[in-house]
């Protein structure tokens, strides 16, 4: 009996530290504010929500914000004498990507070793701040994650004046005009073109749209900000890989070029396989220069960062290889 009433004790006395964070991955809290992060403390999140609210009363992460403030009050009320509870926004950098996730993952850094929470809360507004959740939980427990979702008219005048307002931000102006742009480029282009070869402009749309989708799929966008971040941090490497990867875009297009050209000049004389094995070896010597470019200019990258990996020639000498025997 005396045992169990000692545990008891012991266990009430064992302090539990909280911490509730919202997330702006895009740093609209610095751009409209000047506020900068970390924000810690309830006072000087409360100020940072009302600084931010009045910059930009439509502005989704004033909601973020005020979300954690009501789950931190919640907690405050409902918790223990002996738990600590504390409330910090986080923010990331105008650039979302890699600089933005670097800067949450400083700054959480520097609030757990302040505050030496044993769990955490995340408040967002949306999938992109959720997406730095496994930089967070690298660093605490999250027990729980909350999205703040503003209730809104389902009419028509509403859904079109959110789509004008999305059209106003840049951020989403980008992933929403450039690629609807794309599309009806290439159409225009294929009707203004004679039949064949626009019949083959038209037809690279799906192609187009099928590689983005993989591209999306095998994450290679985060390969190509990587490259370029590279080449930002090597400006003279990055110079003569520029040139090395616009010989690769030339070699490309000029084995499409060859390729169609075989492809006219024995188009309806041979069966469709030969026609294709055709094809392909008319076109073979500027896919390997292209082949060969690209894995140069990579390779040049590594050898000016430090990072030289002898797969990259192991590579270029088994294309050549390849090309000896095919030819």
């Amino acid at each position: 009996m005396k045992s169990d009433l000692l545990v008891a004790i012991s266990r009430g006395a064992i302090m539990v530290r909280t911490l509730v964070i919202s997330v702006d991955r895009d740093n609209d809290l610095g751009m409209k504010t000047a506020i900068r992060g970390p924000v810690i403390g309830r006072k000087n999140v409360l100020t940072a929500a009302l600084k931010l609210g009045i910059a930009d009363p439509e502005e989704s992460d004033t909601n973020a914000i005020l979300g954690a403030l009501h789950q931190h009050d919640a907690l405050v009320e409902n918790n223990g004498e002996n738990d600590d509870v504390e409330i910090v926004v986080l923010t990331g950098d105008e650039k979302v990507g890699l600089r933005s996730d670097r800067a949450i993952a400083a700054q959480l850094e520097e609030v757990v070793n302040e505050f030496q929470p044993d769990q955490a809360i995340v408040i967002t507004d949306g999938a992109e701040d959720e997406s730095v959740l496994p930089i967070i939980s690298s660093q605490v427990r999250v027990d729980h994650v909350e999205k703040i979702i503003v209730k809104q008219s389902k009419g028509i005048e509403g859904t079109y004046y959110y789509i004008v307002k999305a059209l106003e931000d840049p951020k989403w102006r980008a992933k929403m005009l450039v690629p609807m742009g794309i599309i009806l480029a290439v159409f225009g282009l294929g009707v203004m073109l004679p039949n064949d070869i626009g019949s083959v402009v038209i037809g690279s749309m799906p192609l187009l749209f099928g590689l983005f989708i993989l591209s999306k799929g095998l994450g290679l966008e985060q390969t190509v900000g990587r490259v370029v971040q590279e080449m930002r941090e090597n400006a003279d490497a990055a110079m003569f890989s520029s040139l090395l990867w616009t010989s690769t875009v030339f070699s490309a297009i000029f084995a499409v070029a060859e390729g169609f050209s075989e492809y006219s000049a024995h188009a309806g004389t041979t069966t469709v396989g030969i026609l294709w094995m055709k094809v392909f070896h008319s076109s073979l010597a500027w896919i390997v220069i292209a082949f060969l470019t690209s894995t140069a200019g990579f390779l040049l990258l590594r050898l000016k960062k430090g990072s030289f990996s002898g797969r990259l020639i192991i590579m270029g000498v088994f294309a050549m290889v390849i090309f000896s025997f095919l030819d």
